[in-house]
């Protein structure tokens, strides 16, 4: 970030590092942060964060790329000089071994946020704070490949494995890598508006669109995941054509199957009923209208993914996203703005 004096009304932020730390992770909020000073500045206002990569100890740290980051201060020095208002610790491939190799982190974390405004884990950090018992009792995100092994391992967590980042009070937990991102840009909204993060979003060539409820998963990559050719072209099918009727004994027909085989051959490949990927690619198609086409009307966003009538649309996004689709397209389409 570029160096700027720091004021009274500044967020000072402490981004918490250790060797092997996702380097994307780190760097994606940083960029965020920048920005938003950025354009801070350019209305007249002073910077609205303050930055500091933190380490057990001060000096280089290498990330899990060729790229290392200068920590300019330890722990310790926060103890003396107190922590920012916000203290992020971000994730690593291998989370058992960071933190085997840092327990230094968990006591810290433990002992510090109680100080702290937001207490925030990207990624696989979360376990940091799990691990410091900040997540008992907690609804919580992490990455989807380690969402098991923290449930498992800290049973005491809600842990949401399809979130992109979860708020419990004080406590941010995100999703893998770039949900960082998303985070960071939800923090920039909730400190100087809708507005700012916005054109935050925008120098990133990012969307500002990702509620924290919404999945890390889309459904074009979900019907990728699976390596039966029959039920991937079923996916393909459905994805392609959502204005038409969805009926288990056409779907089975393409597929070459019984309706009972592709029920159970269909569960077994994707880990959903061929219903409940209906659904979901309908959903999907509605939000990418909304978030695309401003003035589209909701009973033609309806009728576009095969959901009969403006009713029906409205009760699947508040049952599955607790929101209206007016309201998602007020808060994430863009289309209009551009």
């Amino acid at each position: 970030m570029e160096n700027h004096p720091p004021h009274a009304g500044a967020h000072r932020v402490d981004l918490v590092v250790y060797p092997g730390f996702k380097a994307l992770e780190a760097v994606g909020p940083m960029s965020v942060f920048d920005y938003a000073n950025v354009h801070l500045r350019k209305r007249g206002r002073p910077d609205g964060y303050v930055v500091r990569v933190v380490a057990e100890q001060a000096g280089s740290v290498r990330s899990d790329t060729l790229m290392a980051l200068d920590a300019t201060a330890s722990l310790a020095d926060l103890d003396r000089g107190g922590v920012g208002c916000t203290v992020i610790f971000v994730g690593s491939r291998n989370i058992e071994q960071a933190l085997a190799a840092s327990p230094g982190l968990v006591t810290w974390a433990a002992r510090v946020a109680p100080q702290v405004a937001r207490m925030i884990a990207l990624c696989s950090g979360s376990f940091f704070l799990a691990a410091a018992g900040l997540l008992d009792g907690r609804r919580a995100a992490t990455h989807w490949s380690v969402t098991t092994l923290l449930q498992q391992r800290y049973p005491a967590i809600d842990v949401d494995a399809d979130a992109i980042y979860v708020r419990d009070g004080s406590l941010w937990t995100s999703a893998g890598v770039t949900a960082g991102i998303d985070l960071a840009l939800a923090l920039v909204e909730e400190d100087f508006g809708h507005a700012l993060a916005l054109e935050v979003a925008r120098d990133l060539v990012v969307y500002l669109k990702r509620p924290g409820g919404q999945s890390q998963f889309s459904v074009q990559l979900a019907s990728q995941s699976t390596g039966h050719r029959d039920i991937q072209a079923v996916q393909s099918w459905v994805l392609q054509h959502l204005a038409e009727p969805m009926p288990i004994a056409a779907m089975a027909a393409r597929a070459a199957m019984s309706e009972r085989h592709f029920r159970r051959v269909f569960a077994q490949e994707t880990g959903q009923a061929p219903s409940a990927f209906v659904e979901a690619a309908r959903l999907e198609g509605a939000r990418r209208l909304l978030e695309s086409h401003a003035s589209l009307p909701l009973k033609a966003v309806a009728a576009r993914v095969g959901l009969g009538s403006e009713q029906v649309l409205r009760h699947l996004f508040v049952r599955l996203l607790g929101i209206t689709p007016q309201a998602y397209r007020e808060r994430f389409g863009g289309g209009a703005r551009r």
